[in-house]
């Protein structure tokens, strides 16, 4: 195949993905035929089949990458040298994060991927999502351990537990109505402050150091939650 050829390939390809996206979010997956994806993309629906095999293998190609992205992501956080309250806070803003610049995939992956005709997409995407989780249970544990945070239950439960709070966004999250990304975090990360963090944990600073935080800037973000959880605990 040509230069030319792959270039149209990988356009058409995209287009499909785009428009699949903004149906499924619409009318959702069970409700998205690929005819109606043909018909909205300006393809016949025998197009459709040049570049994916069914309706679930677009799904993938629209979870997968924030998935994956998700797990690079906090693997960064878990890999620095951060204190527990300032890891917290970057798996809360690398989670949230992702529904302000690719909301649509973003619900799309915590809505449809449990419907009964998913099934196959949920199962490859199992082993992707269990070693995020693990890694949230883990800085649940680690704090739990240093005496950061409050053993007020099991790692893994309240690892669940955050990430119901901050999943649940897929249900009502609108960019172009709803309060910022940026606010939202500020305050999911107070409020598990006030309920997780041992009281001397949470007068100190949750600051990262330039070398420490991933991306390399310190974030102001955490110098203004530590500030209000520190303000919240005296």
């Amino acid at each position: 195949m040509n230069r030319k050829r792959l270039r149209d390939h990988g356009v058409k390809r995209d287009a499909v993905v785009r428009t699949a996206a903004r149906a499924f979010a619409e009318a959702g997956f069970h409700n998205t035929s690929l005819d109606d994806i043909a018909r909205e993309t300006g393809v016949k629906r025998e197009a459709i089949y040049y570049y994916f095999k069914n309706r679930a293998e677009i799904l993938l190609c629209i979870i997968r990458p924030q998935s994956e992205a998700l797990v690079t992501g906090l693997k960064a956080v878990l890999d620095s040298r951060a204190d527990a309250p300032a890891k917290l806070y970057e798996a809360i803003r690398n989670h949230l994060q992702r529904f302000d610049r690719h909301c649509l995939e973003m619900t799309i992956s915590l809505r449809d991927i449990y419907l009964d005709d998913a099934k196959e997409v949920r199962a490859e995407m199992d082993q992707t999502w269990r070693r995020y989780e693990s890694m949230w249970t883990k800085i649940i544990a680690d704090g739990q351990a240093a005496g950061e945070f409050v053993r007020c239950g099991d790692a893994k439960m309240v690892a669940f537990a955050i990430l119901g709070m901050c999943n649940w966004l897929a249900r009502w999250y609108d960019p172009r109505k709803s309060v910022s990304v940026d606010e939202l975090i500020e305050t999911y990360f107070d409020m598990l402050g006030r309920g997780l963090m041992q009281q001397g944990a949470a007068r100190r600073r949750a600051k990262m150091s330039l070398s420490d935080r991933p991306g390399g800037n310190a974030p102001r973000q955490i110098t203004t939650a530590a500030r209000r959880t520190r303000a919240s605990a005296r």
